[in-house]
């Protein structure tokens, strides 16, 4: 199968490592991949060498003709069985032209995000596929008036490869941040941001390191509140605040426990994923997309959102149960697979060849 997948947004956040994961993983069971991608954004570095055939081309807005020229211009090239899209700004453009062409048309929707009434209609009445990254997002979208027939999920994809545990790392990286034989880590990686919980979690770090001098936070990534936080960690020496990494996947096996806090909803948990697949235990806010992303009990364990008590309490128990963060890290990885590129991109092309 040919495809065309078009993501001109510069940026790297979900929706790009969506993207590019799953575009990877389609070339690597045999598809022929190629990919209209913004010439300097993180999506074209990441695809340049996989196989992916890249199409330089940029939407700045829905109705942007240099966008249109590219993607018209890969379209004669190409000749795809399927037009992908990832992006809303770039849904109009890619339904005109792909049934201009006679190309039938695939969108992923990742951000649970009040439809424009233009965009309902598009997603309710367009001939094309549709596809949501977690059930809560299906649900969601069908809330606003999307028929259940429309709307499909197809899992959000982890290359396993990329999420090992690194023995070498936990002992270095725990040594240099001053760690001590028995003590509890617990990470948090993303926006730093008052929606992800990020303050919540702060306070429950500090109530539990109070009550047991073992328990230690580790702060990866950055965002709208950074200053915010960053002065609230401060004089806090149990308090590792690190700031963006340009490689995340060693601190995971650097961590005990890596917990997503959120008191707004997230479509998906992938944080949460990549931590199982370095056999490290999560904590998970009952929130949007979140619990879909480990199994409570078994790889972490589901909290209440906002919370600080009930997560303080959650920290004192994996800090003072090494048996149980023992059982949890073992399980994590065979939850992970799961969510393997390989297979949810069989699953992909599967679902459009019916």
């Amino acid at each position: 199968m040919r495809l065309l997948w078009v993501g001109t947004n510069p940026g790297g956040g979900g929706t790009e490592t969506h993207m590019i994961t799953l575009s990877q993983a389609l070339v690597g069971i045999g598809a022929e991949v190629h990919a209209v991608v913004h010439p300097q954004g993180r999506i074209a570095a990441a695809l340049l060498g996989t196989g992916v055939v890249l199409h330089p081309g940029q939407f700045r807005n829905s109705a942007d003709p240099g966008g249109v020229r590219a993607v018209q211009s890969a379209l004669r090239h190409t000749r795809p069985d399927w037009v992908v899209g990832s992006f809303s700004k770039e849904y109009w453009p890619l339904a005109l032209l792909s049934r201009a062409q006679g190309v039938p048309l695939a969108l992923f929707r990742h951000m649970d995000l009040r439809l424009r009434p233009s965009t309902r209609w598009l997603l309710s009445r367009w001939p094309l596929r549709l596809f949501a990254i977690s059930a809560y997002l299906r649900g969601r979208l069908i809330a606003q008036g999307l028929s259940e027939g429309r709307v499909e999920v197809l899992p959000n994809p982890l290359h396993l490869a990329d999420f090992q545990r690194d023995t070498v790392a936990r002992a270095e990286r725990r040594q240099a941040l001053g760690l001590r034989k028995g003590d509890f880590l617990v990470g948090f990686v993303g926006a730093w941001h008052r929606g992800k919980g990020v303050f919540i979690l702060a306070d429950a770090i500090d109530a539990a390191h109070a009550q047991d001098a073992r328990v230690q936070g580790l702060w990866i990534g950055g965002g709208a509140h950074e200053t915010e936080l960053r002065a609230r960690l401060a004089d806090r020496p149990w308090q590792h605040v690190m700031g963006w990494q340009e490689r995340v996947t060693p601190w995971y096996s650097v961590m005990d426990a890596l917990a997503l806090p959120s008191i707004e909803p997230d479509t998906f948990g992938r944080v949460c994923l990549e931590a199982q697949a370095c056999a490290t235990p999560v904590l998970g806010a009952a929130m949007g997309g979140i619990p879909e992303s480990f199994a409570d009990g078994a790889t972490g364990l589901l909290l209440p959102p906002g919370d600080s008590d009930a997560w303080c309490a959650a920290l004192l128990r994996l800090a003072r149960d090494p048996t149980l963060r023992q059982q949890l890290a073992a399980a994590g990885p065979a939850h992970a697979d799961r969510f393997d590129a390989g297979a949810i991109a069989r699953d992909f092309l599967a679902a459009l060849g019916r």
